[in-house]
């Protein structure tokens, strides 16, 4: 498998939460709120934050370890309906990010979002923080049947965005990030500083590169996109 810098690149797909924006701020604060609610004492914030990108069906499972399954279902509306109130009080861009689309969008390189996330949820988030406009493509959890690790979303948003899958970059922080995107047969970046819990391992995941920091993903993608020449 050919690295992100050695294949001509014609656009960047991102994962939303823990990849593009850090919203466990506002996700794990809503979780808590939750659990206050029904008499429990709220989780720790790392405990809740690094299982973010796992959904937020997992987030129930670790708040309300005890709860069987049918009532932490019960429990989602509640959850989703406390997290919208607060969508995005305090999620943010990762440093630095802002600047690295903004140098995507000078190039005229177009970059778009693929989650898992639902688009009720995803499309208001990205129209506060002012995204909807600057990304070729949108693609949540229901835009389609298939969901990631499925291919089927980050080929629809290729297809959308007018790029050929064997010429882009998806960069996640989770393995079916990763595995969606080699089923693609897209270059990979696995996201080190995303939302990962303690026994996981970015590097076991087969990307093309694993990153620590934004700084290495805006130096491996502006290298892939030639925003340096």
């Amino acid at each position: 498998m050919s690295t992100p810098a050695a294949r001509p690149c014609q656009g960047i797909l991102f994962d939303l939460d823990g990849t593009l924006v850090d919203t466990a701020p506002d996700m794990v604060s809503a979780l808590q709120d939750l659990q206050r609610h029904h008499g429990l004492e709220p989780m720790a914030y790392d405990l809740g934050r690094s299982n973010v990108s796992n959904g937020a069906m997992e987030l129930l499972r670790v708040a309300f370890p005890e709860t069987k399954t049918q009532a932490r279902q019960a429990l989602m509306c509640e959850f989703i309906d406390r997290y919208q109130a607060r969508l995005a009080d305090e999620s943010a861009l990762f440093a630095g990010l802002d600047t690295l689309l903004a140098d995507l969008d000078t190039a005229g390189c177009p970059w778009g979002i693929v989650t898992n996330k639902p688009a009720h949820l995803a499309e208001p988030l990205l129209e506060q923080l002012r995204l909807v406009e600057r990304c070729a493509c949108i693609v949540s959890g229901d835009t389609l049947e298939q969901r990631k690790p499925h291919p089927a979303p980050l080929l629809h948003a290729c297809a959308l965005a007018g790029i050929d899958p064997t010429q882009t970059i998806y960069a996640g922080d989770a393995a079916r990030d990763i595995e969606a995107g080699l089923a693609a047969n897209m270059a990979t970046i696995a996201i080190g500083y995303g939302y990962i819990t303690a026994d996981d391992d970015p590097r076991r995941w087969g990307a093309d590169h694993v990153v620590a920091s934004t700084e290495e993903l805006t130096q491996i993608v502006r290298k892939a996109v030639n925003l340096d020449a």
